[in-house]
């Protein structure tokens, strides 16, 4: 039988990725000791959930009274089930909150990753000041969620906000807006970085091209959304400086003026927004 308090004291919160797992013990908005390890994104499924098992037990204590939880995936929300899970082929669907609760015996809640991101900075990060943000995370891929209200709106299956699927060019935004974008210059967004501090040339120049990419993806987010705020997380941001002018300036293009002159466009400064939303959702 599932624990019933309607206040947790302590949350396990957990950030699914294709690349890396990681949990953290998040108590009163701040994450305690946390964990990283790389996922076996590859395995069949049963590896990949015995993974997430030994993780959970391993971060659990008698304080621990639930589980918020962060995938890169469509999910019905209210089942707990995740659908077609970004780079973990094995899991088309996965029944992972009846799974969790039937092996920890507590609350779990589940959500989409990037919203899980939006939701940590609305409530304590960058978009803690609008009531109505888009937190974007670009990586190996690029998503979003959406804030309205001070509320995360998810729509069906929690699937608002996948702005990477949207037509661009040849192809689509994740293309030109995430590590794929290096890839077409057969390099890493690493790479880029490092050779850009060292003022090369040819890597400023990327990063010029990538942050065009990001400001049409910019002007695309004001007319779906018209945010008071877009915050930016992700492994990418940490070079902001190197995209920041060549993405404001493609924003300048955007038709109605009244829009861009009130919308900040930030990068997030901190590393566990997507672990304090996922810890969020049991509130």
């Amino acid at each position: 039988m599932l624990k019933t308090l309607m206040l947790y004291t302590m949350k396990l919160s957990i950030d699914l990725g294709g690349t890396n797992i990681r949990v953290a013990q998040v108590e009163e908005g701040r994450c305690l000791s946390k964990v990283s390890v790389p996922c076996l994104a590859q395995q069949d499924a049963p590896i990949v959930l015995d993974q997430l098992f030994q993780l959970v037990r391993s971060m659990m204590n008698e304080q621990v009274d639930g589980i918020g939880i962060g995938v890169p995936s469509i999910v019905d929300s209210e089942k707990g089930i995740v659908y077609n899970v970004a780079n973990i082929s094995s899991w088309k669907e996965i029944r992972l909150k009846e799974i969790l609760e039937n092996e920890f015996n507590v609350a779990v809640a589940i959500n989409n990753d990037s919203n899980c991101f939006a939701l940590g900075e609305s409530l304590y990060g960058e978009g803690k000041p609008y009531d109505n943000m888009v937190g974007v995370t670009i990586g190996t891929g690029i998503g979003a969620g959406v804030i309205i209200g001070r509320r995360l709106y998810g729509g069906q299956f929690m699937g608002a906000g996948e702005i990477g699927s949207f037509p661009y060019l040849d192809a689509d935004f994740e293309r030109y807006c995430s590590s794929f974008f290096f890839k077409r210059h057969d390099t890493t967004g690493a790479a880029a970085a490092e050779n850009a501090r060292q003022g090369e040339q040819a890597a400023l120049d990327i990063w010029k091209e990538f942050g065009m990419h990001l400001g049409n993806l910019v002007k695309v987010i004001l007319f779906a959304y018209a945010p008071q705020a877009i915050v930016l997380g992700g492994g990418i941001v940490a070079a902001y400086p190197f995209f920041k002018d060549a993405m404001e300036y493609t924003m300048q293009s955007f038709p109605y003026r009244v829009m861009l002159d009130n919308v900040r466009v930030i990068a997030s400064h901190q590393n566990d927004s997507s672990l304090l939303g996922a810890s969020a959702l049991l509130e």
